[in-house]
């Protein structure tokens, strides 16, 4: 079956390939494991001169990445641009810092020397998502590449014109060939990719479902692997908050990227002295969000980006009406061309109902009320997911409470939840193991290698 790219705006297909035939594939593999070889063995400054190179290009180029991203998957150019943008950053970040994170540790011990080095371990395979399908990628490239590590991308099958353009950068940058490559392939080959020999590790940007397939896959194989598999973050707003602040984020932080968003906000849980203020306030702000062509810079939201997404998004808001909800604003597809969907909030929700345990990916926001920081932290962690979080107080020993209570990978105080090249990415739970990003992301594929000198 060929990979399709079409444009989610208006169901226009782009372009089409084939999938990579089982000699092609092959072809590949052997490229990938006799590159790790001679990859190994280049040095720190060259990978980080190829690199700053590559921030460069993707600087240079960043309208045209940013155009390409919004007509594959239908993120707002606005968006789009800042993604490209911050790629180049993580690849200065990896350049700068590689050399201090990488360097052996020395350790005393009764040995006349003694140390730790870190080795790469050879080819690692990315399956990667649609809905950052730049930045999902370059966070793993970058340190893979800076630690001497070789990449082959499996990229979601409705972004392969953003696939071909990566593999494209990295070569451009002055990489070596075979160092980073491209699988156009489809989900029923990637088993076979994980079972290679020549393949030594996996990352997974994804579902549930599909990071438990890998991850029961690469176990049985004894193969490392990190998983980020998404979220359903929650969003605390406490008496002592600004309120005016926690709005205006709340409606940035349900919407970024079209609510298409791991780390999105996607529960809103408000102390209920201040609950009334905030709803009105938050629905009148996601009331007025823009949709439309996401090439035009006036639209705040863009189509989902396929119509699967659109279709279970649509079942999930009917599944939160039937177990109680009630939709404050939004709730429907947008009649015409598109995979566009109403910016929604739903109120009352019953607690424990399973349709408020699921990750809704698109913009539709659920809303509760609280009573206290007890409360806030029990609803917050009554959930399978444990990816961000984000808290409004300024009560000192609320955000102390929170930090050392919320199950999360993160807890962000009085503020959005973003990744950050320089802070570990990752969850708990159901979200995943292991961690991307800073130094912790470097090393999850390195062999910590114990050296001991008599």
């Amino acid at each position: 079956m060929a990979i399709r790219s079409i444009n989610p705006a208006n169901g226009e297909v782009l372009r089409s390939f084939e999938p990579l035939s089982p000699d092609a594939l092959q072809q590949k593999l052997a490229t990938a494991a006799a590159a790790a070889k001679e990859y190994r063995e280049t040095t720190l400054s060259d990978r980080a001169l190829w690199m700053r190179k590559l921030a460069v290009l993707i600087e240079q180029e960043a309208e045209e990445l940013a155009a390409l991203m919004t007509s594959e998957m239908g993120k707002p150019i606005a968006g789009a641009r800042a993604e490209a943008l911050k790629c180049a950053t993580g690849c200065r970040y990896y350049a700068e810092n590689a050399g201090r994170i990488l360097a052996p540790d020395v350790i005393k011990t009764e040995a006349s020397r003694s140390y730790v080095r870190y080795d790469p371990l050879g080819v690692v395979l990315a399956i990667m998502p649609w809905n950052y399908p730049l930045w999902q990628v370059f966070r793993f490239a970058a340190p893979t590449l800076m630690a001497g590590n070789v990449g082959l991308l499996k990229h979601a099958s409705n972004v392969p014109q953003c696939a071909l353009a990566i593999e494209a950068l990295i070569r451009r940058a002055g990489f070596p060939r075979g160092s980073f490559q491209t699988l156009l392939i489809g989900a029923q080959q990637v088993e076979a990719v994980i079972a290679d020999k020549r393949v030594a590790a996996v990352t997974v940007t994804g579902s549930e479902r599909a990071g438990k397939s890998v991850a029961a896959q690469a176990g049985w194989l004894l193969k490392k692997t990190v998983m980020e598999l998404g979220g359903s973050d929650p969003f605390i707003v406490m008496p002592t908050a600004d309120l005016e602040a926690a709005v205006t984020t709340a409606v940035k932080a349900r919407s970024v990227n079209t609510g298409q968003s791991c780390i999105a906000a996607k529960r809103f849980l408000v102390d209920a002295s201040i609950y009334e203020e905030f709803e009105r306030a938050f629905v009148a702000g996601m009331r007025a969000l823009k949709s439309g062509d996401p090439m035009q810079p006036e639209n705040d939201l863009g189509p989902l980006a396929t119509p699967a997404i659109l279709e279970e998004l649509e079942r999930q808001v009917k599944a939160a009406v039937k177990a109680g909800g009630r939709i404050l604003c939004g709730g429907e597809r947008i009649a015409g061309k598109g995979n566009y969907f109403q910016p929604t909030v739903i109120a009352g929700l019953p607690r424990g109902a399973a349709i408020g345990r699921e990750e809704f990916f698109g913009p539709v926001a659920l809303l509760y009320r609280v009573d206290g920081a007890d409360d806030a932290i029990e609803l917050a962690n009554d959930t399978p997911f444990g990816l961000g979080s984000s808290a409004w107080t300024r009560d000192p020993a609320e955000q102390q409470r929170f930090v050392a209570e919320l199950e999360a990978g993160s807890v962000f105080l009085n503020g959005m939840v973003a990744s950050d090249a320089r802070l570990p990415f990752g969850g708990i739970k159901s979200s995943g193991y292991g961690r991307e990003l800073s130094a912790a992301g470097m090393m999850e594929f390195m062999n910590a290698k114990t050296v001991v000198i008599a």
